[in-house]
């Protein structure tokens, strides 16, 4: 009986060859080289060695390798000279110092130098193939990160938007339609998906590339204010206005004006808006004449409008102007093959930022991060990163640096060990404390958006946040 297509497909997989990672040792010492090439031969990897600095460099240059081990002492070229032309080569490749002689002189010259990490002889097997299986494992998300990029870079240039999910490329294929028109975009994903990198993205592939992106989160601006914000206002036209002023519509003529949380107008800003983008003219607050505005409307919201819609919290006619094109921004939860190309990505971002050797995380704090559910999305990873970033001490993050939410251990627990002759009522009102704290970060110290989160009034969870001491820290950018 012939075989089927599938079986043919099940043997081909059975025969083909494993791909090992390769790793040249380049050491003077035989007995070195043959330690290190017994070990990493069986634990998997394919090995190549050379004697010397020289002989090294023709091996890399003629060959694909993942990880270098590198002898400090060497004879002729020292092994920091081989770093460095290794560096002028190959600016990524992982490369592990190896010396008799880790004096904290050569430990600081080797890692200026680009040395990935540093291990001294007699090496521990467990820490060396550890640190080996990490920094490998960094340099493939790397380099798979970075050809992503250059994918994306030549298909539309989205360098700070990451993802191969196949919800994300189809995201991409959207956008790089919709950028083009002058159509409106409605944006909807729930908080810190990236929808303002979405925007961007459309305004940076649209011909209004070089006129004003101009973003304002509706939802952060009280009902009163919001209409002199976005129109304008003229001397006089109520008792602050002590001269006129171009609102937020005139300021991205020719441009695009980002909208964010688009849900929270209010019925009455809603028509103002409706009209604006039917007749493309307003008058400011308080004047007489009309202004005529070119604008390209970008609206985003975490909330369903067509809900909104329903319970008459939303006009129907303004939704459906505003979503002509719909882009629909996965949770990170349904994109899971996502976060170690983010990780990596924001790894390597507040390492730069805050003068730090890059991490790498342990196989165990990777696989925490893959299975937790982010309900604070890409902002809430990014945060987790940074954390780990500025905390870590050690060239791999292990999983006891992730906050307690995120590894699933308690508060109660938690501060029970820490405040064993607490009160019921002082342990009630430490774990409010830090559930209100936690939701806080997740929403971007947002409070309207957290109050929405908790079904509470912002009131009171203003007065909760007063009353509990609960530290607010400044909001960053999606």
């Amino acid at each position: 009986m012939p075989e089927t297509a599938t079986q043919q497909e099940k043997v081909q997989e059975q025969t083909l060859p494993e791909i090992r990672s390769r790793i040249l040792i380049i050491d003077d010492e035989a007995m070195i080289r043959e330690s290190l090439e017994m070990l990493l031969d069986l634990e998997g990897f394919e090995v190549a060695t050379a004697n010397d600095g020289e002989q090294g460099l023709r091996k890399l240059d003629d060959g694909i390798y993942d990880l270098v081990l590198l002898d400090l002492a060497l004879p002729g070229q020292s092994g920091l000279d081989i770093l460095r032309a290794i560096r002028e080569r190959q600016a990524q490749l992982p490369v592990i110092m190896i010396t008799a002689y880790g004096t904290v002189q050569n430990v600081v010259e080797a890692i200026r130098s680009g040395a990935n990490n540093f291990t001294q002889k007699p090496w521990d097997n467990e820490k060396l193939l550890v640190d080996i299986r990490a920094s490998i494992a960094r340099y493939h998300t790397e380099q798979e990160n970075l050809h992503l990029k250059r994918a994306l870079k030549q298909r539309y240039n989205f360098s700070n938007i990451i993802g191969k999910s196949e919800t994300m490329l189809a995201v991409f294929d959207l956008v790089g339609q919709a950028a083009p028109s002058r159509s409106t975009v409605m944006i909807q994903g729930e908080s810190g998906t990236g929808k303002e990198l979405i925007a961007k993205a459309v305004h940076a592939h649209s011909p209004r590339r070089d006129k004003p992106f101009v973003p304002v989160n509706t939802g952060a601006i009280p009902t009163d204010l919001l209409e002199s914000t976005l129109f304008g206002h003229v001397k006089g036209a109520f008792t602050s206005a002590i001269a006129t002023k171009k609102g937020l519509f005139e300021a991205a003529n020719h441009g695009t004006l980002f909208l964010d949380e688009i849900g929270t107008m209010s019925l009455d800003m809603q028509a103002k808006l409706l009209r604006v983008l039917q007749d493309r003219r307003f008058m400011q607050v308080g004047g007489t004449q009309e202004i005529q505005v070119d604008v390209r409307i970008i609206a985003a919201t975490n909330v369903d409008l067509r809900q909104a819609v329903r319970e008459g919290r939303f006009r129907d006619d303004l939704y459906y102007r505003l979503n002509v094109i719909t882009v629909d921004l996965p949770a990170l939860r349904s994109r899971r093959e996502d976060i170690p190309l983010l990780a990596a990505h924001f790894l390597k971002r507040y390492s730069e930022e805050n003068g730090l050797p890059l991490r790498s995380l342990h196989a165990e704090t990777l696989r925490t991060l893959v299975d937790y559910d982010w309900p604070g999305n890409v902002r809430e990873l990014e945060n987790v990163i940074e954390r780990c970033v500025v905390l870590s001490t050690a060239p791999v993050i292990n999983a006891d640096l992730l906050p307690s939410h995120v590894t699933g251990t308690g508060y109660t627990t938690s501060i029970l060990e820490h405040n064993p002759n607490s009160s019921l009522f002082e342990i009630l009102e430490e774990v409010e404390r830090r559930i209100i704290a936690d939701r806080l970060e997740r929403c971007n110290w947002n409070q309207t958006e957290a109050a929405e989160h908790f079904r509470v009034p912002l009131s009171t969870l203003n007065q909760k946040i007063k009353r509990l001491n609960v530290e607010i820290r400044k909001r960053s950018k999606e």
